[in-house]
């Protein structure tokens, strides 16, 4: 790869530059609410960004785009499959209460009888550049979001402050070749197709957040989206549901004796975000005819068991029969996945990871970033799970090594340098199915988000990452 804006970065007006991009970022609404204030919209903050956006190889992107749907299709009937994800995740949640909680509810419900008909799927693919020996670049997947993948809304406002910086450095060229982004709009395109086939009119979307929220302008943008069709959205927790959430008999949800066609989660994901009353909540919604986004399964489908079975040989060919392309589009992008299950390919996983411990990531099945181990912590970990069956509930995962380059990250406070980065690209994925039939497919756009070299896990919301746009090359 390239290696960037070189000149640029070693220049002296890096910080009226950065003062020039801050100001641009907060007209454009690129914003979170302040991590003193979390619940309120009176004081904001630019959310951390890059001063430059950070190049791309063209062929990578195109690539990551071209397996979306193909990802879309896989989550979908990972979902559907109730035995495969019994089975995968039979020793995970031996070991996993989370996981185990999550597992209970899609048995309860599958008991019961499913009460929904449409499903609908918001994802996020995200990749790394791994840097081969011979100098090459080759996409590489860390994982998949199936539940509250977000950013959506802010990576739409992102590239305008890119092309104002560009603009001013009279690079006007270089300006036009940042690409226009909105999954925003996809993504609310999806729900309105989901809401539009729950047929009731008058329904409403239930749209499940925290009750501290820096990240709510990100939401906002999906909410204004789907307002601009003439959809209403109400914002409630977990708490407001198992107070005043109701099925009748048909199953039909209703919140404040107000229909619900869709329940869209932006909290649910972590265990932390669960109290007994909200596990209660989490159990009515699930078992109401409403179109859930993620249904429990397809919550299961993405957790890091999950992925790493996929990559064993002959379970794309099982989930995507006759899909010979689709398969060997998604396999390209599978880095090395190993079970850490009790066993001889456990102990055999471990003692590599050990004996080569740069090579490898140790991963629980967490969502939210800041949760997996490398290095000398990652050695401690496996010393201590070894002999264990708590080892069941992580997966190891080869490391991706990736092409560091230069860029400014800029963030509330902190100054402005020039600092080593490495970049994770994101494609935002929507799927409808009604019944058995798929009647929507489609990528809606990217998120590429940067950290420093010394961070080596962690999201834009877990304070790591920033948000950053591909500058395709």
């Amino acid at each position: 790869m390239a290696t960037g804006w070189g000149s640029i970065l070693r220049d002296e007006q890096l910080e009226e530059m950065a003062r020039q991009a801050v100001d641009r970022a907060l007209a454009e609404g690129v914003l979170l609410r302040t991590s003193q204030e979390p619940s309120s919209s009176d004081v904001v903050s630019y959310a951390p960004f890059t001063l430059f956006p950070s190049l791309v190889p063209s062929a990578l992107l195109e690539q990551a785009y071209a397996v979306q749907m193909d990802f879309n299709m896989l989550v979908d009937a990972v979902s559907q499959n109730a035995a495969f994800l019994e089975q995968t995740l039979s020793s995970t949640i031996k070991r996993d209460n989370f996981t185990a909680r999550l597992f209970d509810i899609h048995k309860q419900v599958l008991k019961e009888g499913i009460a929904q008909t449409v499903f609908l799927g918001l994802n996020r693919s995200d990749y790394m550049f791994q840097r081969n020996a011979d100098g090459s670049t080759a996409l590489k997947q860390i994982e998949i979001n199936t539940i509250s993948a977000s950013f959506g809304g802010l990576a739409s406002r992102t590239p305008a402050v890119h092309r104002h910086v560009l603009n001013v450095l009279s690079k006007t060229k270089e300006a036009a070749k940042i690409l226009s982004n909105n999954p925003s709009k996809g993504l609310a395109l999806g729900i309105a197709k989901a809401w539009e086939l729950y047929g009731s009119a008058n329904a409403l979307v239930l749209l499940i957040a925290q009750e501290k929220e820096r990240n709510i302008f990100d939401q906002r943008a999906i909410e204004n989206e789907l307002l601009a069709r003439n959809i209403h959205v109400i914002r409630r927790r977990f708490e407001d549901v198992s107070e005043k959430g109701s099925l009748d008999q048909d199953r039909r949800l209703f919140m404040d004796g107000q229909e619900v066609a869709v329940v869209y989660f932006r909290d649910g994901y972590m265990p932390s975000q669960y109290s007994p009353q909200n596990w209660e909540a989490r159990l009515l919604l699930e078992r109401s005819c409403a179109v859930k986004c993620p249904d429990i399964a397809t919550q299961l489908a993405g957790t890091k068991k999950v992925q790493q079975e996929l990559s064993r040989m002959g379970i794309l060919e099982m989930l995507l029969p006759g899909q010979p392309e689709s398969v060997a589009r998604l396999r390209a992008t599978f880095a090395g996945l190993y079970s850490l299950d009790m066993g001889e390919e456990g102990d055999l996983a471990i003692a590599e990871a050990l004996a080569a411990p740069s090579q490898f990531v140790l991963k629980p099945q967490r969502e939210g970033g800041g949760n997996n181990l490398y290095g000398e912590e990652m050695v401690q970990a496996l010393e201590r799970l070894k002999e264990s069956e708590e080892r069941a509930s992580y997966i190891l995962m080869e490391k991706i090594e990736a092409e560091p380059f230069g860029n400014c990250l800029l963030r509330p406070g902190s100054p402005v340098q020039v600092v080593q980065c490495i970049s994770e690209l994101g494609i935002f994925g929507v799927y409808v199915r009604q019944g058995k039939t798929l009647v929507m497919n489609k990528h809606v756009g990217h998120l590429l988000r940067t950290k420093a070299m010394e961070h080596a896990d962690g999201g834009v919301a877990a304070g790591v990452a920033v948000l950053d746009n591909p500058y395709p090359v």
